[in-house]
């Protein structure tokens, strides 16, 4: 009630005792209730007078509390506050109809019923709106289907970029592994400088140089044990020392396939490997040199001049010279054959005589 103490009670529940003052309007109606000395409550319809003379007359009686059920509400579970001015001293409630005619039922029935009214929260559950919570629930089915989007595309990105990383590990490696060899190899002999005390060690295992040793040259002139720089220079493909890439030195890119159309015999077909230096008296000297060019082309032709010796024995009368550009026509008359070889790559340049090859008469 809307004057009702905020207090706690309790008690048997007790109709009136004659049907026709049910509905608790006349102020001689009596109540079933129990024994003198024991709480009751009394449990009323709504109708036919005001909420005031029902609670008056049940207080009247010395009801600890007043229970109304709304009988005749259009809503189930409807109840209203109800306002009786000058009772401000009697607990008094309203009840839902369906639940007022269940305790009924039980009383006709002669079971005892006992009631315990203690303070509570309003309950906001009437004036929460259905459009708030469909709005709520479909606020969050939103929110979850954007956040396990995201997740899937997370991990959808983060495989692509694991299977490209392993893919660029896997072409790197193989384009390592075609310039190691590439490389050029050489087995260190007894009395070579690389064996005296004052030469560098390897800069890998910090060791010396000892006959026997095969060591590997890379493109910038340094060397290592080959059984040192080859696991170095696979998984690193630069230089332990000044850290120059082996793979643009040799003009190889991760995915250089055309490597493989390289002729095994393109070695052979320029002398084998380079030489230290040119004998004759030729002021030119080649100390294991090597001439690179601009990286779209990366070709170097190489000139061999093959003189008679017994034709021409002035070797040092020619000026010999090396060019990626086309050299001109060599005289019928001369006994010099030149033969050039192209190779792919930073190719070191020779510059050799060699007496033993076909003497070429024009």
């Amino acid at each position: 009630g809307e004057q009702s103490p905020k207090q706690d009670a309790r008690g048997q529940v007790a109709l009136s005792a004659s049907p026709a003052d049910r509905y608790a309007c006349d102020p001689a109606t009596r109540f079933n209730a129990p024994a003198p000395g024991k709480s009751w409550v009394a449990l009323i319809p709504r109708g036919n007078c005001t909420y005031k003379d029902k609670i008056r007359h049940a207080a009247a009686q010395n009801a600890s509390a007043v229970v109304i059920y709304n009988l005749g509400s259009s809503n189930a579970n409807e109840t209203i506050t109800m306002p009786h001015a000058g009772l401000e001293d009697v607990v008094a409630i309203m009840i839902p109809e369906p639940k007022g005619k269940e305790i009924v039922s039980l009383l006709e029935r002669n079971i005892t019923v006992m009631m315990y009214i203690t303070i509570g929260t309003r309950n906001l559950q009437k004036y929460v709106s259905r459009t708030s919570v469909v709005f709520v629930s479909i606020s969050f089915i939103v929110l979850m289907i954007i956040s396990l989007a995201w997740l899937v595309f997370y991990y959808i990105q983060r495989f692509r970029y694991a299977n490209a990383r392993d893919r660029n590990q896997r072409r790197l490696g193989d384009a390592a592994k075609k310039a190691i060899s590439k490389l050029q190899v050489r087995t260190i002999r007894k009395g070579d400088k690389e064996t005296e005390p004052d030469f560098d060690n390897c800069a890998v295992c910090i060791e010396g140089y000892k006959p026997n040793d095969v060591v590997r040259i890379l493109p910038c002139r340094h060397l290592f044990h080959k059984s040192c720089v080859d696991p170095w220079l696979l998984d690193h493909r630069t230089c332990p020392m000044c850290k120059m890439n082996i793979l643009k030195a040799l003009g190889i890119p991760p995915n250089a396939d055309c490597m493989d159309d390289i002729p095994p015999d393109l070695e052979a077909s320029i002398g084998g490997p380079p030489t230290n230096q040119i004998t004759g008296a030729s002021d030119i000297t080649v100390n294991e040199s090597s001439v690179a060019l601009d990286p779209p082309a990366r070709t170097v032709g190489v000139l061999q001049v093959i003189q008679d010796v017994d034709s021409f024995p002035q070797v040092g009368e020619g000026n010999f010279t090396t060019s990626n550009e086309q050299e001109p026509a060599v005289s019928s008359d001369s006994d010099i054959s030149l033969i050039m070889a192209m190779e792919v790559g930073l190719s070191d340049v020779e510059l050799s005589t060699a007496q033993d090859c076909e003497e070429v008469k024009s």
